[in-house]
């Protein structure tokens, strides 16, 4: 047996957590002086210690835990409900890192104000390109509403077209519109520039009308810094007499692994204001 200091040492618990355990029923020690009141517990315990700081860390009161062990949970399934819980959590993680991205592309947008440059904005005409594509609806045009959806669009996308032996296509072409929901929820197009006789299972292949006039400006890194870019174009194209005329497309020309090398063009159609 184990003296209750030793026993939470093995457990990895405290002390009071023990007391506190034995006092509420959950875990009574297997012997208790008599005269001293100290108590004991038997290495075979650590396996219900183990269960109730396992239930616990899922979320569970300490009198469901009770009503749970009670109930004999079998390891398996103790093992089940860990593994949603995890789930959960690296869920939550990867929501939390991916707002904490956007709070950084905004301070970035912020610190970067009245600093960025425009000349390098030009006004252009944008040729008509085909493409093949895929669409989905985002809820917004929000970075963490566009994100989720494109990436996987574009995995898609490419996928299909190695599957049906399409070679020498690209470079990529995003462009977006309304949904005409009312809610605020976008069509994202993410389009391959791809040879006449393109075919693809599931893929629309299409001409993309050009712009008569574009400003453009080329972007350079990832595109959750995209942001700063975007706002100096929209500076320039406000202090030049233009107003926008739709959504900025994205022709992505670089596309490395490392996504710091990545290398875009926004291209807005612009009229007159």
């Amino acid at each position: 047996m184990f003296n209750i200091g030793d026993f939470a040492r093995h457990g990895r618990v405290s002390v009071r957590m023990l007391r506190h355990y034995d006092a509420i029923g959950l875990l009574r020690p297997a012997r208790v002086d008599p005269h001293s009141g100290y108590r004991h517990y038997t290495a075979d315990q650590l396996a219900r210690l183990n269960r109730v700081i396992a239930l616990k860390d899922l979320g569970f009161t300490l009198e469901q835990v009770g009503a749970i062990l009670g109930d004999e949970i079998g390891a398996e399934e103790l093992r089940g409900m860990l593994r949603l819980r995890q789930a959960e959590l690296e869920a939550a993680l990867e929501a939390a890192r991916a707002r904490l991205a956007q709070v950084g592309a905004r301070l970035r947008a912020i610190e970067s104000e009245g600093r960025m440059s425009t000349q390098d904005v030009v006004v252009k005409k944008i040729p008509a390109v085909r493409i093949a594509e895929l669409s989905a609806v985002a809820a917004g045009f929000e970075p963490e509403a566009i994100s989720p959806v494109i990436g996987p669009l574009y995995e898609e996308l490419c996928g299909r077209l190695e599957a049906a032996g399409v070679t020498g296509f690209g470079p990529g072409i995003a462009y977006y519109e309304d949904a005409g929901k009312g809610d605020g929820s976008i069509v994202v197009h993410a389009g391959m520039t791809v040879p006449e006789g393109t075919e693809a299972e599931g893929v629309r292949v299409h001409v993309l009308p050009g712009i008569e006039e574009a400003a453009t400006v080329v972007h350079r890194g990832p595109m959750d810094d995209i942001l700063p870019t975007a706002q100096a174009l929209a500076s320039w194209i406000d202090v030049n007499g233009h107003a926008s005329a739709g959504y900025a497309r994205e022709l992505y020309l670089e596309c490395p692994e490392d996504r710091a090398g990545w290398v875009t063009e926004l291209q807005e159609p612009i009229t007159r204001a």
